[in-house]
């Protein structure tokens, strides 16, 4: 039997998924973030968010890597690659393993932010409430690029929705990618810094910008290893290189 647990608070209350096989942690986390405010659905295991939570709207997933069956990085790639509401929603990815390695493979997968364990609940819930700030830009009324948009070749970024599209159609982008265009429309043309891009964190975290750069790449560019719009300047960092 599933044990699958939803809390019904107020209507408008924002919706997390935990999808954790450890059911210690599952409780902790269902319980903690309840107390916070949330409406939470807590899963033991990818195959049981499949059969229980598709077609219900979540506003965040909490994510454990390491899990029987389905990992969670396959989780991650194949909701990253469906057409469901799942597809939009952020994801904080946590695991035992705190290796440079395991974060790039967790944001090559999709993940919007990482987290090692053991972590501190209050820590996560702060991590929580940051990562949906970040994404409420996106809630605005869907219409036409904004004044504010910035057009590279087919594409507009609106910073103000924190909306990508081409053409008439919005491309899914995480949160992580979200922050990265908007740092590079505030300097359109200009050299952006690894460090700035990253939020900071010394060579670690500029390694995983690399691959979200390289992850954006093949959502905007034709030909990713030869990019017209979001260009490398060697030794630095990027530059996004737009229509006047």
């Amino acid at each position: 039997m599933s044990e699958a647990e939803i809390q019904s608070l107020s209507d408008d209350a924002l919706h997390l998924l935990i999808v954790d096989d450890d059911r210690r942690i599952r409780e902790l986390l269902r319980r903690f973030l309840q107390g916070e405010g949330y409406r939470v659905t807590a899963v033991e295991s990818a195959e049981a968010a499949y059969a229980h939570l598709r077609g219900l709207h979540f506003d965040l997933i909490i994510l454990d890597v390491m899990m029987p069956g389905q990992s969670g990085l396959e989780f991650a790639s194949r909701i990253r690659a469906e057409n469901t509401p799942l597809a939009e929603a952020p994801i904080l990815m946590l695991t035992a393993r705190s290796e440079i390695d395991d974060r790039v493979k967790g944001l090559e997968a999709g993940a919007d932010d990482y987290m090692a364990k053991p972590f501190e609940p209050r820590e996560l819930a702060l991590r929580v409430a940051s990562i949906l700030r970040r994404a409420a830009p996106r809630i605005a009324a869907a219409g036409a690029p904004g004044q504010n948009a910035v057009r590279f070749g087919e594409f507009a970024f609106d910073p103000d929705r924190g909306e990508l599209r081409q053409g008439d159609e919005i491309i899914r982008i995480t949160e992580r990618e979200r922050d990265m265009l908007r740092l590079l429309v505030e300097k359109p043309g200009e050299a952006v810094s690894r460090e700035d891009l990253g939020g900071g964190g010394g060579a670690a975290n500029e390694r995983t910008v690399d691959v979200q750069v390289n992850r954006l790449r093949r959502k905007i560019e034709a030909d990713p290893a030869n990019p017209l719009h979001l260009q490398t300047v060697r030794g630095y960092g990027y530059k996004l290189a737009i229509e006047r």
